[in-house]
């Protein structure tokens, strides 16, 4: 990796020298004066020099992010393996947590079993079922479904947990009678190995009957790297076990532990609209503080004034519900998996150093998607967890909510409480904004706590299939970072241990502004007649390194070279999403009203996306094509060239990634109405699809 390391030395030194050169030249063309020539340039000047070091930054902050990357890992590599499964004896307790809203069954089923088959001896799994408990209709029966599934896959995992419990009584009894005999026990134990493995087998038979197609390449990934991987390693330790001169007492007894703990995992469910003391707010923190409260107390179920079911503290000899304690929390979305050493080396890197507050490693997209668009934004994915790596070099790491790790003495560090219809209920992840995983980062790190991403791929989750679907975990995404920023900046001011250094600072600053910052400064250049004396070839060579490391990053997650021109147009076609964002985070800055949450749909067919943003892209085609022909009769060769190249990466993504015709009955959808009372075609099935999302 040394090379590499040397590229992105040199890449950052020409995208520096470069972009100080052009700067140079279009601050040397701006002559004093005081007319009004001079005030229009100035002005122009100004913008122009905001829109490229906005561009900019960027591109430092990911070639920074791309050198600290490829440090970690190749200093992970000489210490690979060193993280294993805590024994029983030590082993803290881990409450496993599944946030879930209407999902479908196989999507369910795939996250808890993944859950489930990730090792560890002291752990249990929650569904948290946040379907409201009065559904009716088909809500209902996916409600009905989810519980029943939940019940199903506890009796499994119980039943064959007690026959090795039973197994393990045995082999308590033989030890201390004669006749006892190492070679035996180990085929014994070789025999309950084989039994693990079928039942894994079999766990990935039963989830095969219940999947769909629609689901093939995330299943491909849990088959093989979950399912697959336990059952040869269970057959490959049953081999080794028929072999008597590996064995000891001492391992036997090891192995018998371990095998008990395998499959040993509570699985039950919560739904906390049930009670009316409990949070209702509709989003995914707000289902985990409702649960995360609860852990470690015992409740009584009682009605209160208004005839709701409430929870009362009580002892635990008359508790009709007891929520055991846990040392860690472990949150995965429902559409997510992980594999079976996931806890194992995560809860070890956090045991051995009790100043980190969360373990990650931030999920990779399902490889193989089934269309362009899917591919494509997964590749995006996968370039982020090259970054997020790269902000731990920096002590920079964001809490990524697809699934982490998190201690709960440090979500108790920075609970607050607030109200909601009359009670009290307490809130640990923050919910004021809809990135509440990155808002409790800056919570945690002002409190003294760090965050970990450790650099292997040991998650997975999906990426939406269609651009309707996109647009919606998007525009959540790009909605809240100027929202946080305040609370990062008044931390590096800040004073004592905890204070955020300047470079932290600087790389933390970037992930939470640079929707409305690259956004806004690719729209100005896209739209803003600028004019001949602002173009030079020194801006587009500080931007060529940039590309070239990203080209190769591509490469090294298993995707092409032809997948970055795909990612710089589904870069334009997210420009009003991210805008979008961008504003209802002013929004809610001004009005102090927080936007309504958006489930990312998870559903068969397609979501519908938002006509005012497709006819903002159509709107941004026309002005790159008349930007193109504009520049071009005034002589300016690099913007025509600039603009007329945008206008092809438009035309190639409406085209390829949305498809023209999907795009123009969405317009059709939100703009026509027949009469009063009746949907335009293709609007019923548009609100139909798009019926799971909670708002």
């Amino acid at each position: 990796m040394k090379h590499e390391i040397l590229l992105t030395r040199v890449a950052a030194g020409v995208s520096t020298l470069a972009f100080a050169l052009g700067l140079t030249t279009v601050l040397s063309g701006l002559e004093p004066a005081f007319n009004g020539p001079f005030l229009q340039k100035a002005f122009l000047t100004l913008v122009f020099c905001a829109a490229v070091i906005s561009l900019f930054y960027g591109n430092i902050v990911y070639q920074l992010t791309r050198l600290g990357e490829i440090r970690r890992h190749a200093a992970h590599r000489e210490e690979a393996n060193h993280c294993r499964p805590a024994k029983d004896t030590e082993a803290p307790r881990i409450s496993i947590l599944i946030p879930s809203y209407k999902e479908q069954i196989p999507v369910i089923m795939q996250t808890v079993l993944s859950a489930a088959l990730s090792e560890h001896p002291n752990r249990r799994i929650t569904l948290l079922l946040d379907d409201p408990p009065t559904s009716k209709g088909t809500d209902l029966t996916g409600l009905e479904a989810a519980r029943a599934l939940v019940s199903e896959l506890h009796d499994l995992f119980r039943g064959v947990s007690q026959r090795f419990h039973t197994a393990a009584d045995d082999f308590n009894v033989r030890r201390t009678s004669t006749g006892f005999s190492l070679e035996k026990e180990g085929i014994v134990l070789a025999g309950l190995y084989v039994e693990a493995a079928d039942f894994v087998s079999g766990l990935g038979l039963l989830y095969a009957e219940r999947s769909q197609p629609v689901f093939a390449h995330g299943d491909e990934v849990f088959a093989r790297e979950v399912i697959g991987q336990l059952d040869a390693e269970y057959r490959r330790l049953a081999d080794a076990l028929r072999n008597p001169a590996d064995l000891d007492l001492e391992r036997i007894r090891s192995e018998y532990r371990r095998l008990v703990s395998l499959f040993e995992v509570p699985i039950g469910c919560f739904e906390r609209k049930r009670f009316g003391n409990l949070s209702h707010a509709p989003n995914k923190a707000m289902n985990l503080n409702s649960y995360i409260g609860l852990i470690g107390r015992a409740f009584q179920v009682s009605k209160g004034s208004d005839g709701r079911l409430v929870l009362k503290d009580c002892p635990e000899g008359e508790a009709d519900l007891i929520v055991p304690a846990a040392d860690y929390v472990l949150t995965i979305d429902a559409d997510s998996i992980i594999l079976p050493n996931y806890i194992g080396k995560l809860v070890s890197i956090m045991q051995a150093d009790p100043a980190i507050a969360i373990a990650q490693t931030p999920y990779s997209a399902y490889p193989n998607s089934p269309s362009r668009l899917e591919r494509v934004a997964a590749a995006t994915t996968d370039i982020q967890y090259l970054v997020h790596q790269g902000f731990t070099a920096y002590n920079a790491t964001f809490w990524v909510g697809a699934n982490a790790v998190l201690r709960h003495s440090a979500l108790h560090d920075i609970k607050a409480m607030t109200t909601e219809r009359g009670h009290a209920v307490p809130v640990f992840i923050q919910d004021k904004t809809l990135i509440e995983d990155t808002g409790s980062t800056i919570d945690l790190v002002a409190k003294g706590w760090r965050l970990h991403n450790h650099p292997e791929r040991l998650a997975y989750s999906a990426t939406p299939p269609d651009f309707g679907a996109l647009v919606i975990q998007r525009r959540r995404w790009a909605n809240g970072g100027l929202i946080i920023l305040p609370s990062l900046l008044a931390h590096w001011r800040g004073r004592g241990s905890a204070r955020a250094g300047g470079l932290e600072t600087f790389v933390r600053s970037h992930y939470l502004i640079s929707p409305a910052l690259a956004n806004v400064g690719l729209l100005l250049l896209l739209v803003v007649p600028f004019g001949e004396g602002f173009s030079n070839i020194w801006f587009p060579l500080a931007a060529a390194p940039y590309y070239l490391l990203y080209g190769r990053d591509l490469i090294r997650c298993g995707y092409k070279w032809s997948d970055a021109v795909r990612i710089y147009a589904l870069t334009l076609l997210l420009v009003p999403v991210n805008l979008a964002g961008v504003y209802r985070s002013l929004e809610q800055l001004v009005t102090g009203r927080k936007s309504a949450f958006a489930r990312t749909p998870k559903i068969e067919g397609r979501t519908a996306a938002p006509p005012s943003h497709l006819i903002f892209l159509v709107g941004l085609l026309t002005t790159s094509l008349v930007s193109a022909a504009a520049n071009l009769w005034g002589g300016s060769v690099l913007f025509s060239s600039f603009s007329a190249a945008n206008a092809v990466f438009l035309l190639y993504g409406i085209w390829s990634l949305i498809g023209w015709r999907d795009a123009v009955e969405d317009i059709r959808a939100g703009i026509w109405v027949r009469k009063p009372g009746h949907y335009a075609r293709g609007e019923a099935t548009t609100l139909a699809r798009q019926s799971n999302l909670q708002v």
